[in-house]
């Protein structure tokens, strides 16, 4: 059974900093490509970044390049994303999710599973 837990959520300033991490289970994890997304309210969940199986491949949607970073430890099955100079619109539930595939995707219907979220909420 694969599972997916999601931390490092919570109440920051505008301008602050936060790491989220996401521990997996259940699947070998070292072939399965990552990705964060997150849903605000009365949003479409969104693409915030993926990496590939290896760590060597990464992609960020444009609204958080340069300021959150993806990355991954296979050793210890987590999958981190650090968030810089958060902003209050970056207040949503974030979720990780996994694909059975080592290639990166930015559609979230090509992943396989997914963690139960945690909130990050921004204020100003």
């Amino acid at each position: 059974q694969v599972q997916l837990v999601e931390s490092g959520g919570g109440l920051v300033q505008a301008g602050g900093s936060r790491t989220l991490s996401c521990v997996a289970s259940g699947l070998t994890f070292s072939s399965a490509a990552m990705g964060w997304f997150r849903q605000a309210p009365e949003k479409e969940r969104e693409l915030v970044a993926c990496i590939s199986a290896s760590g060597g491949s990464t992609y960020y949607a444009d609204s958080t390049k340069g300021r959150f970073t993806v990355s991954r430890d296979n050793a210890k099955n987590t999958v981190y994303l650090q968030m810089n100079s958060l902003k209050p619109e970056d207040t949503a539930v974030y979720y990780c999710a996994a694909r059975r595939n080592i290639a990166v995707s930015t559609a979230p219907q090509q992943y396989d599973y997914w963690g139960p979220g945690t909130q990050v909420t921004v204020s100003s």
